[in-house]
């Protein structure tokens, strides 16, 4: 029975790297319908809101959305789509597993990581004004409510997904209050999970020690700024943005995204590695229940990359984009 998924292309190298990934969910045989919206600046260019309600609606509706990169402007401008999203839909988990690919050279080998970051407070609030000229002031936000839901989800995904080990990551201290509270709500929470070692880390020697010795870290688990920063960090452990997936996830909804920028730069030249978002795919499978599909996905994904070495620029290769996904595509049917 086919189910509605909404589809976000996005901008630059968006439309790019999601048409390819719809393409090889489809040769998994996932019998998708797909509901495409537009948002972000072409949005605005069409003469609409850059998050219309109708893209809000819709992913209320279906349940789970696929999403390509979204450029934000800078400085100024509408606010992130992708906050607007986490933040309209309570996605309050944002999950970045990290994982080394084998034959990928990179730094470190061996890294198997999963980042949870809380999704919708935090300096990513969005309160700030100007209290006299020269002079901005933005509000950081840490609420018991968010803090305890975000280390459940946390706690739960690591007795589920067999991890042994969460590390909470903050600057407690200095910002005692805020900080401390997560923190706070962290160790209460951790009570409840004996089975699952808890301990924490200050945000600043966290960075040293996952550039030293990243493969001494299980889980860790994150307030929203803290966790954007890290999760990047982690992904340039594996070998970039390009290869890293992610998801924002909460109790009525799930947005998959590509976690790198949309490169407007390399728009529409088919150059572009849509690894990162077939990746995501592999999880929102997974999500869905199509554990079978999402495992022939994930395989041909290795097979392609590690014994045909068929790469893309970003990643030591020749291929273009739809070199990349027709051999993804060939690996699927051949398996």
């Amino acid at each position: 029975m086919s189910r509605t998924i909404t589809l976000l292309p996005g901008d630059g190298i968006g439309p790019e790297v999601t048409a390819a990934t719809v393409r090889v969910i489809e040769a998994v045989g996932a019998e998708f319908e797909w509901e495409s919206h537009v948002v972000g600046a072409e949005a605005v260019q069409a003469g609409d809101e850059p998050l219309p309600q109708r893209v809000i609606d819709s992913i209320q509706r279906n349940k789970v959305c696929l999403k390509g990169p979204v450029t934000t402007p800078v400085g100024k401008g509408f606010r992130s789509i992708n906050v607007q999203l986490r933040q309209a839909l309570v996605l309050y988990a944002n999950l970045r597993p990290t994982l080394s690919i084998p034959g990928l050279a990179t730094r470190f080998e061996g890294v198997d990581l999963v980042v949870v970051r809380e999704n919708t407070e935090g300096l990513y609030s969005g309160i700030e004004h100007q209290v006299v000229p020269g002079v901005v002031e933005s509000l950081k936000i840490i609420t018991e409510v968010a803090s305890t839901r975000v280390s459940e989800f946390a706690f739960k995904y690591a007795r589920a997904n067999g991890r042994k080990r969460i590390t909470a990551v903050h600057k407690a201290n200095i910002m005692k209050l805020s900080d401390g509270l997560f923190l706070e709500c962290f160790r209460q929470v951790s009570k409840r999970y004996p089975d699952i070692e808890a301990d924490d880390r200050i945000i600043d020697a966290m960075c040293m020690n996952l550039v030293i010795r990243p493969e001494t870290y299980d889980m860790l688990l994150l307030e929203n700024l803290y966790g954007d920063i890290v999760s990047d960090l982690c992904a340039g452990l594996v070998g970039g943005l390009g290869v890293s997936p992610g998801a924002n996830l909460g109790e009525d909804a799930a947005v998959f995204e590509a976690v790198h920028g949309s490169a407007p730069d390399i728009a529409g030249r088919g150059v572009a590695n849509p690894l990162a978002l077939m990746r995501s795919a592999v999880m929102m499978l997974h999500h869905l229940g199509h554990v079978d599909q999402a495992k022939r996905l994930e395989t041909a994904l290795l097979h392609v990359l590690v014994d045909q070495k068929v790469r893309t620029r970003d990643l030591g290769g020749t291929a273009g984009t739809h070199e990349f996904t027709e051999a993804v595509v060939r690996a699927i049917e051949a398996a």
